[in-house]
């Protein structure tokens, strides 16, 4: 609940909305739960310079700005509801019930809903291999465009079979079916490549272990932010009371103060 509860907090009802009829099968939202509020605030604006404002949900939840443009939602409640800390992708589909019918017909898992979160409905999910993701019906941001420059350069799936996966969620999401909208799959190199409307959205790749004790391992959506400084982000999370799992000259992986895992990565030039 707190994941989509922070989608529906991150977005306004215009009249030029963009809608997942016309969006769909991307990346369209990412959230946070945290147990902290404060401290995440903290951390985030210390390491990515964000900024906040409040969510029509409650004192529990926050929206983040990067130059001014929503980009995440937080959620202070894993304490509460005894949830994981975690960062979680949503994706933009035309109809949360069909898409949640779906991942169960496919082995997949429904956490949460579909329930509405005006203007929408959302659901918390889970792949075949336990990747947790979500999914968003409805209005989206009516400057697309810009929330996509904003928002992360991408999401990874680390998961067991990559073409198992693509094929999983290509199903659920419509990826390659040809309608107008629709996400292009590519297969490059042994990883799969997601591209909306030519822009790289979301990247799949093998190797993780179902099995793993370390949580990091097993299958899990990775959410990676474009940064200009990738290593003063790692100085700043290490300084926050964050820690670095690995870093380049490109990319960094961090966790924040409770525990999150997340990527910087280095924003393109233009």
């Amino acid at each position: 609940m707190n994941h989509h509860t922070s989608v529906s907090g991150g977005l306004r009802k215009k009249k030029d909305a963009v809608s997942t009829h016309s969006v769909f099968g991307a990346p369209c939202w990412v959230s946070l739960t945290s147990r902290d509020l404060d401290a995440t605030e903290d951390f985030y604006t210390a390491v990515l310079g964000w900024t906040w404002r409040d969510a029509r949900l409650g004192d529990h939840f926050r929206i983040a700005l990067a130059d001014g443009v929503p980009i995440a939602g937080i959620a202070a409640v894993a304490g509460m509801w005894q949830t994981a800390v975690a960062w979680t992708p949503y994706f933009a589909v035309p109809d949360a019930d069909v898409a949640v019918a779906r991942v169960r017909e496919r082995g997949g898992t429904a956490a949460v809903g579909p329930l509405s979160f005006p203007p929408g409905r959302g659901a918390l999910l889970a792949d075949r291999d336990g990747a947790t993701f979500g999914i968003w019906q409805g209005d989206l941001f009516s400057d697309w465009e810009s929330w996509q420059r904003t928002a992360p350069a991408f999401i990874r799936l680390h998961t067991r079979n990559a073409f198992d996966a693509a094929i999983f969620y290509g199903e659920v999401l419509d990826w390659a079916t040809g309608k107008p909208g629709c996400c292009e799959v590519e297969y490059e190199g042994g990883e799969v490549v997601l591209r909306s409307q030519g822009t790289v959205v979301a990247r799949i790749d093998s190797g993780a272990v179902e099995a793993a004790p370390d949580p990091s391992v097993r299958p899990h959506w990775q959410i990676h932010f474009s940064v200009d400084d990738v290593a003063r982000c790692a100085r700043r999370a290490e300084k926050h009371g964050g820690s670095v799992l690995s870093e380049s000259e490109r990319e960094a992986v961090l966790r924040d103060q409770d525990g999150a895992q997340f990527t910087v990565t280095a924003r393109d030039p233009r």
